[in-house]
């Protein structure tokens, strides 16, 4: 069974979508309208931009979402889900893909995200790390003990890497801990805590936006963050991308429910390949590749 599978946040590289743009009408539509639902020319940054302008909340989320989105479309004939998941703003991307959201509102909805996340990051100083070399049962019981500050497993990416998210003071009491029971923390370049309680400023307004959008039932199951778990039915999926925000990703625990449904194929759908490289630390003999 094949199992596809989208990529979040920070897999944006200058030039992603140019040939897609170049080669394909459906392509060049699909910007256009991208364009006028965000009222800025986000494909000419996407194609041309620096770095320093597609780090920008407005841009980056929306720009992977885009591109991830557009590649399943106009790669219809390869794109051929049995299955589907997304790494947290790669959720979006993959509901889209399988017509559970339609391309429109997908974009309007991360725009959104995108904004809500960055005015609660602003609100209070925080990061996230990533901590290797340490089982995830050691780490939240280390995480348990620090009662005076916020820090939480926000991603569990592999069996090996879990990125933990917080207050900026929170971050460096767990860093303390963990390097005392031999883990090892790498400190992350990102502006908040996502997928942590201080995302909760941005949870109303988005619950709002979210419950006000059409999503229809997608025609292969989604396996959604919150729980690894895979979806068919529209008003679950509205629930688990409200929790989605707060909550950490599940990303192990979703790649192994894909590998014990049958999956024995995963495809990355966007830029980059850090999910292939994810999903190979799970398991090592599963083929991988990009669409």
């Amino acid at each position: 069974m094949k199992a596809y599978v989208f990529p979040g946040q920070g897999a944006q590289y200058s030039g992603m979508g140019k040939d897609l743009y170049e080669s394909s009408s459906v392509a060049k539509k699909l910007f256009k309208t991208a364009n006028d639902v965000l009222d800025f020319d986000i494909a000419k940054i996407m194609f041309e931009g620096t770095e320093e302008e597609l780090v920008q909340t407005k841009v980056t989320q929306p720009a992977i979402y885009i591109y991830s989105v557009i590649l399943a479309k106009v790669k219809k004939d390869l794109f051929k889900p049995d299955m589907v998941a997304g790494h947290s703003l790669g959720e979006f991307s993959a509901l889209a893909a399988i017509d559970g959201l339609s391309f429109e509102d997908g974009l309007k909805l991360v725009s959104k995200r995108a904004m809500l996340m960055q005015k609660a990051c602003e609100a209070v100083p925080s990061t996230m790390a990533a901590v290797l070399k340490i089982e995830a049962t050691v780490l939240e019981k280390i995480l348990m003990t620090i009662t005076d500050d916020i820090v939480v497993a926000a991603n569990y990416n592999t069996p090996e890497q879990i990125v933990i998210s917080g207050t900026v003071t929170g971050i460096e009491k767990a860093t303390g801990l963990i390097k005392q029971a031999n883990g090892r923390v790498i400190p992350l370049k990102v502006g908040g805590a996502f997928h942590s309680p201080l995302m909760q400023l941005a949870h109303d307004e988005l619950s709002e936006a979210i419950m006000a959008t059409d999503i229809d039932m997608p025609y292969c199951p989604i396996y959604q963050n919150v729980n690894g778990q895979p979806v068919r039915n529209p008003d679950i999926i509205k629930s688990n991308l409200v929790k989605q925000l707060t909550s950490p990703v599940r990303w192990t625990q979703t790649i192994q429910n894909m590998l014990a449904a049958g999956a024995n194929s995963f495809t990355e759908v966007g830029p980059g390949t850090a999910l292939q490289g994810m999903v190979r630390r799970i398991k090592s003999d599963v083929e991988t590749k990009s669409l």
